[in-house]
C-alpha cells in the first residue's frame, strides 16, 4: 500500500509539474506573441509618419516651382510623385525590402529633386553589387538623403555633390550619404531636436535591431555633411 501511494503521489506531482510547465510556456508564447504585435504596430506606425512628411515637403518643392514660374517642371513633378507614391504603397505593409528596392524608390525621389534644382544638384552613387541583395529597413535611406539635399542643395548657391555608398564589411552593411555642401552638426532644430524625418529612422532602427546598430550624422571628413548607417548583413528572409 506505501508503495502504490508513493508511486502515485509522484505520478501526481510530475502531472502537475508537466501542466505547470505547459500553461507556463503558453503564457510566456502569448506575452511574446502581444509584444511582437505591439512592435510591429510601432513599426508601422512609425513607418506610416513618413508620408505625410514626404509627401509635404514634395509638394512644398512644387509650389516653389510654380511661385518661380517654372511651371513644366512642377507638372513633372506631379507626375513623378504619382509614380513614386505608388511604389511607395505596394511596399505599405513592410517594414524590410532588399537594398535594390530602396534605391529604386530612392532613384526616383532623386528624379523630382533633380528637377527641382537643376545642375545644382549632382548625384554619385558607389554601391557593391553583393549588397543589393541584403535586407534594409523600407523608406529608410529617403529621409537621410534629403537631409544631405536639405543641408547640402538649399544652404548652397553653388552645385552640389550627393555620394550614397553601400558596402558590407565584418558581416555588416555600410550605407553613407555624404555631400559637399556647407555642412551642419546634425540636422538640429532652434530647440535642440532633430526633425520628424531623422527622429523617425532613429526610432525605427531602435526597434528593429536594438542596440546591434550604429547611425551617426554630422560634419564630413572633409567638408559638407554625412551619415553613416550599420545594420547586420542579412538577405530578405533572415538568410545570412
Amino acid at each position: 500500500f506505501h508503495t502504490s501511494l508513493l508511486t502515485y503521489l509522484v505520478i501526481l506531482g510530475a502531472a502537475y509539474g508537466i501542466d505547470f510547465y505547459r500553461e507556463h510556456r503558453r503564457r510566456e508564447l502569448q506575452a511574446s506573441q502581444l509584444q511582437t504585435q505591439l512592435a510591429q504596430a510601432q513599426l508601422e506606425a512609425l513607418k506610416m509618419q513618413l508620408h505625410p512628411h514626404f509627401l509635404f515637403n514634395t509638394l512644398n518643392g512644387i509650389a516653389m516651382l510654380v511661385r518661380k514660374g517654372g511651371q513644366k517642371e512642377a507638372v513633372k513633378m506631379l507626375a513623378g510623385l504619382s509614380d513614386l507614391l505608388r511604389l511607395a504603397l505596394e511596399n505599405s505593409g513592410t517594414q524590410v525590402v532588399t537594398l535594390k528596392q530602396e534605391l529604386d524608390f530612392l532613384e526616383r525621389y532623386l528624379e523630382l529633386q533633380r528637377i527641382r534644382f537643376r545642375d545644382r544638384l549632382t548625384v554619385r552613387m558607389a554601391v557593391s553589387p553583393d549588397t543589393l541583395v541584403a535586407e534594409v529597413p523600407n523608406l529608410i535611406l529617403q529621409p537621410i538623403v534629403e537631409n544631405a539635399i536639405r543641408h547640402g542643395v538649399d544652404r548652397s548657391s553653388d552645385a552640389v555633390l550627393v555620394e550614397i555608398r553601400a558596402r558590407r564589411e565584418d558581416g555588416r552593411l555600410r550605407l553613407e550619404v555624404r555631400d559637399d555642401g556647407p555642412g551642419f552638426s546634425g540636422d538640429r532644430r532652434d530647440d535642440g531636436s532633430e526633425g520628424v524625418g531623422l527622429t523617425n529612422t532613429r526610432e525605427r532602427l531602435e526597434r528593429l535591431y536594438g542596440e546591434d546598430h550604429l547611425f551617426e550624422i554630422g560634419d564630413g571628413p572633409d567638408k559638407g555633411a554625412q551619415a553613416v548607417l550599420e545594420v547586420p548583413y542579412r538577405r530578405v528572409g533572415g538568410e545570412p
